[in-house]
């Protein structure tokens, strides 16, 4: 525990720790731009430079380990100058277009700026090589507006282990992005958006798609209904400087009433539906596996994460008979959209247009692939993200404080708390053991309080084992088995689960594993408000752990309106008519 002496505060710290850190620990900001918690630190960008007594130069302090005795200045005249340069410097090269860049205002850059005093560039002269990429439905690059931090480039290797992006050429050739300079549809891009959630400037950012929004809804021939997933509740506040894990859910419905939608609905309601689904085949999987000895695919993989899905595609495709068969809620709710509600509404499908809000850019990519149409027409049509509409009910003018709370449209609207946890990494995998372990054994949960707790927080691979005893007649095949279950969030940490079940050990012989694409699960999604902290994440699902907690019903298969949809419509899970509609297949694709 070396003790440095920062600004003339003197302070302890772990073996190890850099300056930055140090700094953050005595309460000092350190300005950055490159830097990403818990990530490995490169020191790109130089902005974070500070004064070492004894050092012949400045040092970036995200690098610097602190050492016993060190003296550390952040604040001198020689540090606030090397800094201002620095980013003088990064301006000069950057293809800004403030007024029209959708980063105007939540720009890391542009506040730095400000922060830094910085009222002209003094140094005019060559630019960077401009790229633009369109390619996927997702994701938009600019690399005019890219400032070379890499931040996209550590994230996308180190958290998600895809490395689609990386730094190419040299001087004013300098780009970050897929091999050759090419676009993101030719190489493997998962489309998670979290090179777009950590990106402190607008050079890569979600295709936006307000506009189109706005012209179905100016449409009169067309019935317009939104769904909003379980995380953008907890996340949308922050667009209206609320803290992060403010609850927003009343306003946010009365906000999209006033934008002019036909149906405000819950993806929660789709949510509880895919418990029943879902459930119901990995009961359905380990009755075959356990009474009917027969080959089946275990451990059955959650697929409520289009970018998992995408992954899995690619990297492992041998693994996809594992991945469950259940669409996400997000094309469950548009399935029965364009089905069950347009029969009770009396509208053609065709008339439906069904638009979601969802924390995830990959969700835009899901909803346009091409099995993803078993109502005859696509399931979703448009995915605005968290940031999107927060822009959008901007636009429209809405004081969004002084919205009135209200509820969600009743018929694909009500949902359990089970359904809300959906927005949290290990939320999913709780939400099935609710309903699976009282379907087996006729009794909720032996917790007082529901939570699994083992597979609850940040830690990157959570297990957790839950005897069955006591079962129903039924399902006496179950009695004393350990249901061992796995949660990773994030795909490096998928990479090393799949990777310990291929390996064959025995502490991994998991039955079922929930895998969330982004860290956090899809409260820290590439989709939601920037920038997304460890600290932020924790807010955010303590805030839908409180939605859960304060639902009556808690456990899906208790939802009453999805007793009824089942009783009217779909008949029971995995019934034809809701393996139809609710189900699909997977494809291997090439990892090149």
């Amino acid at each position: 525990m070396p003790t440095v002496t920062i600004d003339s505060k003197k302070i302890e710290v772990p073996e190890g720790a850099t300056l930055l850190e140090a700094a953050g620990k005595a309460g000092i900001r350190i300005p950055t731009l490159c830097y990403l918690e818990n990530l490995q630190a490169i020191g790109a960008c130089r902005v974070c430079l500070v004064e070492v007594q004894g050092a012949k130069t400045l040092v970036p302090s995200c690098v610097t380990p602190a050492t016993e005795g060190m003296v550390v200045l952040t604040n001198t005249r020689r540090v606030r100058e090397a800094r201002r340069l620095v980013v003088e410097l990064i301006l000069s090269d950057h293809g800004g277009d403030c007024q029209t860049c959708d980063r105007n205002g939540d720009c890391e850059l542009q506040a730095l700026a400000q922060e830094l005093g910085i009222r002209e560039i003094e140094f005019p002269g060559e630019k960077s090589l401009r790229l633009s990429d369109v390619s996927t439905p997702a994701l938009v690059r600019d690399s005019a507006k890219c400032i070379l931090c890499r931040r996209c480039v550590t994230v996308c290797g180190q958290t998600q282990g895809v490395a689609a992006i990386f730094p190419q050429n040299r001087g004013f050739a300098s780009v970050i992005g897929p091999a050759f300079c090419g676009n993101l549809e030719n190489v493997i891009c998962i489309q998670c958006g979290q090179c777009a959630a950590v990106c402190p400037v607008g050079a890569i950012s979600e295709r936006d798609q307000i506009d189109e929004v706005w012209a179905v809804l100016d449409d009169p021939t067309k019935h317009v209904v939104v769904q909003t997933a379980p995380a953008i509740r907890a996340a949308l506040g922050e667009c209206f400087d609320y803290p992060p894990g403010t609850l927003v859910t009343g306003k946010m419905v009365g906000a999209l009433r006033r934008l002019g939608f036909d149906g405000v609905f819950d993806t929660n309601f789709a949510a509880d539906l895919t418990i029943m689904e879902e459930g119901s085949e990995l009961l359905s999987r380990l009755k075959q596996a356990l009474v009917e000895g027969k080959s089946v695919a275990l451990p059955q993989f959650t697929s409520c994460s289009p970018g998992w899905i995408k992954y899995a595609e690619h990297f492992y495709p041998e693994f996809l008979p594992n991945i469950s068969t259940c669409k996400s809620p997000q094309q469950m709710f548009g399935a029965l959209a364009k089905t069950y509600y347009a029969e009770t509404m009396g509208k053609r499908p065709e008339d439906i247009v069904v638009v979601s809000v969802m924390p995830c850019t990959a969700k835009k990519y899901e909803a346009q692939r091409p099995e993803m149409n078993d109502s005859g027409v696509r399931d979703v049509d448009i995915v605005l993200t968290t940031r999107e509409l927060g822009r959008m009910i901007k636009q429209a003018g809405i004081n969004f404080a002084g919205l009135p709370d209200e509820k969600m449209d009743r018929l694909l609207g009500m949902s359990s708390g089970a359904a809300d946890i959906f927005a949290n990494t290990g939320g999913v995998m709780e939400a099935a053991l609710r309903t699976a372990y009282e379907l087996v054994t006729g009794r909720p949960l032996p917790f007082p309080d529901l939570h699994v707790r083992p597979i609850m927080g940040l830690e990157g691979v959570k297990e957790a084992a839950l005897k069955i005893e006591g079962t129903l007649p039924e399902w006496s095949f179950l009695e004393g088995v350990a249901l061992k279950v796995a949660v990773a969030h994030g795909l490096g940490n998928a990479h090393k689960v799949i990777e310990i079940i291929k390996s064959g050990s025995p502490e991994a012989q998991y039955h079922f594993v929930e895998i969330m694409t982004c860290p956090g699960g899809c409260i820290g999604g590439g989709g939601q408000p920037r920038l997304t902290s460890d600290e932020v994440r924790r807010a955010r699902i303590a805030a839908i752990y409180k939605e859960d907690e304060g639902k009556e019903v808690r456990a899906s298969h208790h939802n009453p309106e999805i007793r009824l949809i089942y009783e009217r419509y779909l008949q029971k899970p995995l019934g034809d008519k809701s393996h139809h509609l609710l189900h699909t297949a997977y494809t291997p694709r090439e990892r090149v």
